[in-house]
């Protein structure tokens, strides 16, 4: 038997599978795991001292971010393009969902991001 930790949609799952002559039958044991931590990643634009969002951007789908429009304390307007993001080898705008300031922006171009993982936040 081998064990292994599945993750789907951001959960995690122990999974124990046996082996046979020719064939694997996966066992019905399937126990949820503790969530996998993420390491931590220094934000490459950071706000200023004391700033913190109170609306959160974040990943519609996991993918490549391929431009940063905006950087902290600019303004946006509510459906203003912040950065693309590149999903099966298709380009998706990111926009903000409100009016304010950009207060983070939690990802640099070319990291690659999970769906839900926290691009930006507004004020």
């Amino acid at each position: 038997m081998k064990n292994y930790t599945i993750t789907v949609n951001g959960t995690a799952y122990d999974v124990t599978v046996e082996e046979g002559a020719g064939q694997a039958a996966a066992a019905p044991v399937v126990k949820k795991a503790a969530p996998a931590a993420a390491a931590p990643k220094a934000a490459p634009a950071a706000a200023p001292a004391g700033a913190q969002g109170n609306t959160k951007v974040n990943s519609p789908m996991p993918g490549k971010i391929l431009s940063v429009k905006v950087s902290a304390g600019q303004a946006v307007k509510s459906g203003d393009v912040i950065m693309v993001l590149e999903a099966m080898k298709m380009e998706n705008d990111i926009v903000a969902p409100k009016d304010g300031t950009i207060a983070s922006v939690n990802v640099a171009v070319n990291d690659q991001v999970e769906s839900g993982s926290l691009l930006a936040t507004l004020n």
